[in-house]
């Protein structure tokens, strides 16, 4: 009876063994898949996106559920103490089991990666009373580690450029200024750079590149005040000692150069900056460097040479400085369309050859695909006959640049018969129509007339850039399609435009002899005149330089007056990540979700409501095989996108 009853045991014991096995979600998990890290904010230093894990498939993807979810308190609408709203644009890094991230106020802040818990604050205290012109952004830190560690000489920190510029460098275990590293772990950036006309005019909004032992900054300057903003230059410091190592000054390599256009450090003012981030490859030597357009934006007539690095990508010997090649994806540019995302660094694909190439995508909706090494085209670039300027001391490039293949991601036209309005109520999108100049792309600004800039300065991929799977060679790209009305006025118009004006953006150009209007195209709705989708999700096989699919992206839950889900796409800030397992993981559009997609099909298989606008690129880690894969995006929205504001980060994992 006694061995009958233990058999009974043991039978139920199993059973029970089963039952938990099939209950358990661990099923869903690869222990035996790979581990990674996020190192920098593309990823890599390539900026690819990529990730190669692999425990979060397309068939569990929509079991992901909330880990744990950390609040900041650092978040502004800039109607109270602090007068500048934020955008949550982080992108946190992920080495040697820390999270680290910077918020809109420039705190650096360490996390425990599996619980949320915080392991350390670091406030530079930015001046909050400043008025940043664009806005209160920090889109991630940087992470550097001796090369060599010698007995006590062993060091690891992470570098972070602010709102008020400066390079600041700590300790990455505990947060301490390291005190080696130019003024007790902080260096001006405005040294030697003339003065602002406010604070906040002068800026870094993006992460220092790091190139072996130095850490390089651009900057991010108010667009349209005047023509002698402060330089663009771009500056190397050293990372031990935060001496100067080089500077790369925007100037023209030849021409004759104003002096009175010239700082009290010799940089050349209203010469184009580097706000977007930058890449390295390493091993070459090679900084790639996305450039501004001189400024003002919208009249260049008097720069003189000034936009020969103008709206480019630019390779720069990492050590040195030097210009090793420069490719301009728009001539003489009178339009803002900086080039506005990280280069992309990888190997493509093209008619049988892999070739180490440079990704570029633009506001154009262009994707330029480059060599790597000497800045040709591998996929061939032809240039186009464009619209000419009738303004008085202007002049236009008579043909753009436009790449062969892949397609244009968003329109290049618009005419009477694309414009939209709900229930069919486009009246007054026609009457304005009827009103305005427009010859098509690149049609150049007329003065005391409006034109259409259509792609417009916020069209394309903005600074979320774009993802790159190499082994299936997908590019995937989320952006914009918004038409803007932009009117040159003579400068003697500028204070009664601006009186009779408020709430549009009028500038003065100061130092030409225009001022600027510049508005989006809407209806007295409040709604874009051109038909949706104004947002899209977009996968390119770049073997072939064709679109794989494309889709509305985002809906009108959060932007119409009424909270309807229309899936009409809508525009977007932030960009996309790819997982080994075939996912893309993207927040960014203005409707507080992020999403899952399938690589190959672009079917949706996962949404979740964020608690605040996701205006960010999220990543991926996973620390070891005993533990989980997370999926991290920031969640604090984006105050001048209209997003709603808040002060998350938040992790997702499979549950236990």
């Amino acid at each position: 009876m006694k061995a009958s009853f233990q058999f009974f045991k043991a039978i139920l014991s199993i059973l029970f063994l089963l039952f938990l096995g099939a209950c358990s979600s661990d099923e869903n998990w690869d222990y035996s898949g790979p581990v990674g890290n996020w190192t920098s904010y593309g990823g890599t230093d390539f900026g690819e996106r990529y990730s190669p894990l692999t425990q979060i498939t397309k068939e569990n993807v929509d079991e992901l559920k909330i880990a744990w979810e950390y609040h900041t308190g650092d978040v502004s609408d800039g109607k109270g103490e602090v007068p500048t709203s934020t955008a949550f644009e982080a992108t946190p890094i992920l080495v040697d089991s820390t999270l680290y991230f910077p918020t809109p106020f420039n705190r650096i802040i360490a996390l425990d990666p599996e619980s949320g818990e915080e392991r350390w604050t670091f406030d530079p205290q930015i001046d909050l009373k400043g008025f940043y012109a664009n806005q209160l952004i920090c889109r991630g830190v940087s992470y550097w580690k001796e090369d060599s560690c010698n007995a006590g000489n062993c060091d690891e920190r992470i570098l972070m450029a602010t709102a008020d510029s400066r390079l600041i460098a700590v300790q990455a275990k505990d947060g301490q200024p390291c005190k080696d590293f130019g003024n007790n772990g902080e260096i001006d950036l405005m040294e030697g750079m003339g003065e602002t006309l406010w604070k906040g005019e002068y800026q870094i909004t993006s992460p220092p590149a790091i190139a072996g032992n130095l850490a390089i900054v651009g900057s991010a300057v108010a667009d349209n005040m005047r023509r002698d903003a402060p330089s663009g230059v771009v500056k190397a410091y050293d990372v031990r000692s935060g001496e100067l190592v080089w500077s790369w000054d925007l100037r023209p390599p030849e021409g004759v150069i104003d002096s009175s256009l010239l700082s009290e450090g010799g940089y050349h003012l209203g010469s184009p900056n580097v706000w977007a981030p930058m890449s390295v490859d390493i091993e070459n030597d090679l900084l790639f460097v996305p450039t501004g357009n001189p400024s003002p934006d919208y009249f260049g007539g008097l720069r003189n040479g000034l936009d020969y690095y103008g709206s480019s990508v630019v390779a720069l010997r990492a050590s040195t400085g030097e210009v090793v090649w420069n490719f301009q994806t728009v001539h003489h540019d009178l339009w803002d369309f900086d080039v506005p995302a990280q280069p992309t660094l990888t190997e493509v694909e093209w008619e049988g050859k892999k070739v180490p190439a440079v990704l570029q995508a633009t506001k154009m909706g262009l994707i330029f695909t480059l060599n790597r090494l000497n800045g040709k085209p591998i996929i061939p670039v032809e240039e186009r006959t464009v619209p000419q300027t009738t303004v008085p001391g202007e002049f236009t490039s008579p043909t753009q640049p436009y790449p062969t293949a892949p397609p244009p991601l968003i329109r290049h036209d618009l005419s009477k018969d694309d414009l939209w309005g709900p229930l069919g109520m486009s009246g007054d999108c026609e009457e304005s129509f009827a009103k305005v100049h427009y010859e098509g792309a690149y049609t150049p600004p007329r003065l005391n007339q409006a034109t259409l800039a259509y792609p417009g300065v916020a069209g394309g991929s903005n600074w979320g850039g774009i993802a790159f799977d190499k082994e299936n060679q997908i590019l995937v790209a989320n952006v914009s399609d918004l038409p803007y009305l932009v009117t040159l006025l003579p400068n003697e118009a500028f204070e009664q435009a601006k009186k009779d004006n408020p709430g549009v953006e009028i500038t003065p150009q100061t130092g030409t002899p225009y001022a600027m209007r510049r508005e989006a195209f809407l209806s007295s709705l409040g709604l874009p005149c051109n038909a949706p989708p104004w947002g899209k999700l977009i996968a390119i096989d770049m073997r072939k330089g064709e679109i794989l699919w494309q889709q509305p992206f985002g809906t009108t839950k959060d932007l119409a007056p009424v909270p309807i889900k229309l899936k009409y796409g809508v525009p977007n800030l932030g960009g996309p990540l790819i997982t080994k397992s075939g996912i893309i993981f993207i927040a960014a559009a203005l409707d507080n979700y992020i999403r899952a997609f399938d690589l190959k099909s672009g079917e949706m298989l996962w949404e979740e409501r964020l608690p605040a606008g996701g205006q960010a690129t999220p990543m991926t880690y996973r620390t070891s095989k005993e533990n989980k894969q997370y999926l991290i995006i920031a969640a604090g929205g984006h105050g001048r996108g209209g997003s709603k504001l808040g002060d998350s980060v938040i992790a997702y994992a499979l549950p236990e």
